[in-house]
């Protein structure tokens, strides 16, 4: 229905059934898993569409987060990067010859994953990295829809309330150019804004300062907003949007 509509783009986000969440997220690169079947059925009806991949534990964590959470909180930065580069693998495997699409904000994940495709020959897969990830509210509705709340292994582990500790804070400018800088160092084909409404001054200053192609991710807060004013009458819909 949507290619029928002209969009040639996707996005694959997976709703994994709680029974499959670990607190490590090892279903994420399950070669059977939901998204990797996603993702041969899509590309062996529409070979034309391109599909772009989400790259993070989220979705497979009964902990709720982007990372591998220790029992005394700590986001674990490098366990949770061999986890992408496998997930990586196996979504390139599947059949997602465009873009994977790391959205965890871990460190140095980039360059791991453009490593580890170039050795598995996936040369030709891009990488779209969310450079400018913000701890934002804006996530709710769609975290809603996932219904991601924790479940801890036990009494005594200790799991972040938020995702401030590898998401990026807006009073920072300075560190999206940084972190944008070093994703297109380490082979980020495409940088990505998210939420995009409220950082456009960010969107501005990488444009300014960055030669790849910039995405911006409009949420599904931004959405809501914009759809709830209009149902209220607050706004013009369609005048909003376009």
């Amino acid at each position: 229905e949507a290619r029928e509509l002209g969009i040639k783009s996707v996005v694959i986000f997976p709703k994994t059934p709680n029974e499959l969440k670990t607190p490590i997220g090892e279903e994420s690169f399950n070669p059977d898993g939901l998204a990797q079947r996603a993702i041969r059925n899509i590309k062996r009806e529409f070979p034309d569409v391109v599909v772009y991949t989400d790259v993070a534990l989220d979705p497979y964590n009964s902990l709720g987060h982007d990372g591998i959470v220790r029992s005394d909180g700590v986001i674990m930065n490098d366990e949770t990067v061999d986890f992408l580069c496998r997930q990586a693998v196996s979504q390139a495997e599947a059949g997602a010859d465009d873009y994977v699409s790391p959205s965890d904000m871990m460190d140095g994940r980039i360059g791991a994953i453009r490593n580890v495709l170039d050795a598995q020959g996936f040369t030709h897969v891009g990488i779209l990295a969310y450079s400018a990830k913000y701890a934002s509210a804006f996530y709710g509705p769609f975290r809603d829809a996932l219904d991601s709340e924790p479940r801890l292994p036990s009494q005594d582990w200790v799991v972040p309330r938020g995702k401030e500790t590898y998401q990026q804070n807006p009073a920072n400018a300075r560190e999206a150019l940084m972190e944008a800088r070093l994703d297109e160092e380490e082979g980020a084909d495409i940088i990505m804004v998210k939420p995009g409404l409220p950082y456009l001054d960010i969107v501005k200053a990488l444009h300014e300062r960055i030669d790849l192609p910039i995405a911006v991710y409009h949420t599904s807060g931004e959405y809501a907003m914009l759809k709830a004013a209009a149902l209220n009458g607050w706004l013009d819909e369609k005048a909003a949007v376009l």
